[in-house]
């Protein structure tokens, strides 16, 4: 006989809770009902005529995950660096360039007094020069300390030394270049933007001040004179310091001296020919990230030359034995403003071996 609380029939579905059990598991909370999108009325908003028997709740505004609040959050902090990051580095960008400034260069021929000296071998000439204590080749264009600059860092400011360095071996020690054969390992390192005067100064040379062959590089007459010794002597110094807070500029100043021959006489006395050149090159990010240079201007004064010859497209060394010819440079008009000067000096007698 079952208890008060026990159905009639028992206990049904053979288990002690019987069918019961099935949906012990199922919890509808305070929270899912609330969530439930149908309400049903009361008996008394039933009485009503024709009065539905349910209604549909309005949607509840549940807000954002934490997940898409947090995914939101940096998608707009990677936007907005992405647009800092545009307007900090404008200036990287093609479009904001400053226009590279054409080379401006001034070749000055040194004259000799009086005969030009000579010796059997170069080395006697050069320990009795002011170049005995000159470095040889690129052991003669030494890196000086570097540090940043305000706008540089220290390995923006290396880099663009090191890049100098490497278009002055290129432009004054490679013998190809030296003997006019090559023009090429120097052209490699100029900006794009300085490519087309370079070129035309190899097309068309001029004594305009902006495309004379030597006004780029060191170019000996191959016709003339020939290198008697591969051992160049070298002494200079560069220098670095910022233009502007986008630009950078090296400034190199190196004397190179030459033991020559004339061509095609293994035999014959050698002399030495002295170049200092006195070049200035500039750097913007683009350059140091191409491992490219700006040269803007270029002051040569090399010699024994003749101060009659014609110093534009190579230079004509003045030989063991040999004088200069008589005779001024080429004329000046001062009635044209757009021609520059024409300059000529002497070479001191201090400035050559003395014996």
């Amino acid at each position: 006989m079952g208890g008060p609380a026990d159905p009639p029939e028992g206990t049904p579905e053979q288990g002690p809770g019987g069918a019961e059990d099935e949906y012990r598991s199922v919890v509808f909370d305070e929270s899912f009902v609330r969530a439930a999108r149908l309400q049903e009325y009361s008996a008394e908003e039933r009485m009503a005529d024709h009065a539905p028997a349910v209604r549909r709740r309005p949607a509840m505004y549940r807000g954002l995950s934490r997940q898409a609040l947090i995914l939101l959050l940096l998608i707009a902090l990677a936007f907005s660096t992405a647009i800092y990051m545009g307007l900090r580095h404008s200036y990287d960008t093609p479009q904001a360039r400053r226009p590279v400034e054409p080379l401006r260069m001034t070749v000055i021929p040194l004259a000799p007094q009086g005969k030009v000296p000579g010796a059997a071998d170069a080395e006697t000439l050069y320990a009795h020069s002011p170049a005995a204590q000159f470095e040889v080749g690129a052991e003669g264009i030494p890196l000086p300390a570097s540090r940043a600059t305000a706008h540089f860092s220290e390995s923006q400011v290396v880099a663009a030394l090191a890049t100098t360095k490497d278009y002055i071996v290129r432009s004054s020690l490679y013998p190809e270049v030296l003997t006019g054969r090559q023009v090429r390992p120097a052209r490699a390192l100029l900006d794009a933007g300085q490519l087309g005067q370079f070129d035309q100064s190899f097309e068309h040379p001029a004594a305009d001040g902006r495309h004379a062959p030597t006004g780029w590089l060191v170019r000996l007459d191959p016709s003339r004179a020939q290198l008697a010794d591969d051992k160049i002597r070298v002494q200079g110094s560069l220098q670095a310091a910022e233009a502007d807070p986008a630009t950078l500029e090296i400034t190199a100043d190196h004397t190179f001296v030459y033991a020559l021959r004339p061509t095609g006489s293994a035999k014959a006395a050698v002399s030495l020919f002295t170049v200092r050149r006195e070049l200035t090159f500039r750097f913007d990010r683009d350059d140091l990230r191409t491992h490219q240079i700006q040269l803007v201007t270029s002051s040569v004064q090399a010699g024994p030359l003749a101060c009659a010859e014609d110093s534009v497209s190579y230079l004509r060394p003045l030989l063991a034995g040999q004088t200069a010819r008589t005779g001024g440079p080429a004329g000046t008009n001062p009635y044209e403003t757009d021609s520059p000067t024409s300059l000529c000096g002497t070479l001191a007698t201090g400035a050559e071996p003395n014996r």
